[in-house]
């Protein structure tokens, strides 16, 4: 990746998870979480607005919600992900329906991307996340260091 060098970044147990869904794929992220609630309760859930309410009523999860995804809820999510204050990231989107906020939906994966955060799109990835003896254990993950490669890059240009 341009030869950016690494840096590492310590994920603690107990994960910050985000849990986003689009409408026509909610009922299925509900499923899935009251499926795997026993594993969910231990880690930290944010959500987006709509999602992160329906989730709090429905399975008793204390969630911390953002705005609703096309007010900028996405983004928020994708913010964190910059931040490194996201571990995770389930996002049950919906691949047969156009949405108007897709722009922010590929910012999102992309972010998730560059910074090397686990994403699930789907129930057979969500499950092999959470079932993962990874999924419950600190573990050291490798990001791109950027810091370093600008600072490099503005030396050598000057």
């Amino acid at each position: 990746m341009h030869n950016i060098p690494k840096t590492t970044k310590q994920i603690p147990r107990r994960k910050r998870m985000a849990l986003i869904a689009h409408d026509n794929m909610k009922a299925t992220l509900l499923e899935w979480v009251r499926t795997n609630l026993r594993e969910l309760k231990a880690h930290k859930i944010i959500a987006t607005g709509t999602t992160g309410h329906l989730l709090e009523k429905e399975s008793g999860l204390q969630v911390n919600k953002l705005i609703s995804g096309p007010l900028g809820g996405d983004q928020q999510i994708g913010a964190l992900i910059a931040a490194g204050k996201i571990d995770v990231v389930i996002f049950f989107w919906d691949p047969f329906e156009s949405m108007p906020h897709d722009p922010d939906v590929k910012a999102l994966l992309r972010l998730a991307a560059v910074w090397n955060v686990p994403v699930a799109c789907n129930v057979s990835t969500a499950d092999f996340l959470v079932h993962s003896p990874l999924f419950t254990a600190q573990y050291c993950s490798s990001i791109p260091d950027y810091a370093s490669y600008l600072r490099t890059r503005l030396a050598t240009s000057t």
